[in-house]
């Protein structure tokens, strides 16, 4: 009773079926995460400065260091500050412990002057933290120095 033209099972001839794609395609994240990558690291280094002072210029290189340190900057004027915020003379030890943590004495001080700031209102931010056992104090300086060694020079007209 079977024929072979029978409307029965026939071998060899299914139907292609779709299946669902089981793999991500990564390429297209990975190219978002790069280009990520690339934006922080660009923008993190601009997030830093909080007070805007003018660097005196040196022929010093760069300090490598691994832990976060804390930063003291002086504004022209003389003025101390942690982070963004200004503080007072009576404060500094205990703002620069209270922002370094546990082990604050351990961790690297930056101070940042500006250039046209008042070297007495620097060596008394030194001295002071120094005298409260603070021992790892940077001074941070831009190092561009080729602008800064030699004079500018000068133009006068006589008649």
């Amino acid at each position: 009773m079977s024929g072979a033209g029978g409307g029965g099972h026939v071998r060899g001839r299914r139907r292609a079926r779709k299946r669902p794609l089981s793999e991500i395609n990564v390429t297209p994240l990975v190219d978002v995460m790069l280009v990520l990558l690339i934006i922080f690291m660009i923008s993190a280094p601009l997030l830093t400065v909080g007070v805007p002072v003018e660097l005196p210029k040196t022929e010093a290189s760069a300090v490598e260091t691994s832990n976060e340190p804390v930063t003291v900057s002086i504004d022209r004027d003389g003025a101390m500050f942690i982070g963004d915020g200004e503080v007072r003379w009576e404060r500094l030890i205990l703002r620069v412990s209270e922002e370094g943590g546990e082990d604050a004495r351990e961790k690297p001080i930056f101070i940042r002057a500006d250039g046209r700031a008042p070297y007495q209102a620097v060596a008394r931010v030194m001295a002071r933290l120094s005298a409260a056992g603070f021992t790892k104090l940077n001074l941070i300086t831009d190092t561009a120095a080729g602008d800064a060694a030699a004079p500018a020079p000068s133009t006068s007209e006589e008649g």
